[in-house]
């Protein structure tokens, strides 16, 4: 069940030098509930029997998701060089990060943020929702949020092709500033 909050609704475009025969698009819903706990939806429509989507697991934590199809989300703090980075995959794996500036960082060693990872999967279309607790994670009140939403799709014979809200840049860089490109202001 989605929690009744304020929404926030995007559209992530392909890299273009990534092409993707099978992906017609992915749309992001963002909910943000008054104690900071966020829901992402990622929707990817498509022909998902050409695409490779992990089958579901035992949630856990897991390094390298990106290697595969895997859905991303980016937080940071307005005006702040700290960021963190949440992973999830369809399989219900995860992964937390924690960086100081630009790719500065590394793991968050705390499975108490284990998102809460649904899919939910029809012919052409696969629903990925993940409650993530950021509230574990730092007060921010009266803070604006810049978020990075993205995704990268690994098709049936390996390809990659990356999604993002805005692709600033000579390659695909989800962690570019730029890239953080919805903004959400938290209650004070």
């Amino acid at each position: 069940m989605i929690p009744s909050s304020t929404q926030y609704n995007a559209r992530l475009a392909r890299y273009p030098e990534t092409p993707s025969k099978f992906v017609s698009g992915i749309e992001v819903r963002v909910w943000r509930k008054e104690d900071n706990h966020f829901t992402f939806v990622y929707v990817l429509t498509g022909d998902l029997p050409r695409l490779r989507i992990p089958s579901p697991m035992t949630p856990s934590r897991v390094d390298r998701l990106w290697e595969h199809t895997c859905f991303e989300a980016f937080v940071q703090v307005k005006g702040q060089s700290a960021y963190y980075e949440f992973n999830l995959s369809p399989s219900g794996k995860w992964a937390a990060y924690v960086f100081r500036g630009y790719r500065d960082g590394g793991p968050i060693e705390n499975d108490d943020l284990d998102p809460k990872i649904v899919v939910r999967k029809e012919f052409e279309m696969l629903e990925l929702s993940a409650v993530i607790r950021l509230n574990r994670l730092r007060q921010m009140p009266g803070a604006t949020l810049r978020l990075g939403l993205c995704a990268v799709i690994e098709e049936s014979d390996g390809r990659l092709s990356y999604w993002a809200l805005n692709h600033p840049g000579g390659k695909p860089d989800f962690h570019h500033p730029d890239s953080f490109a919805l903004d959400i202001t938290l209650p004070g």
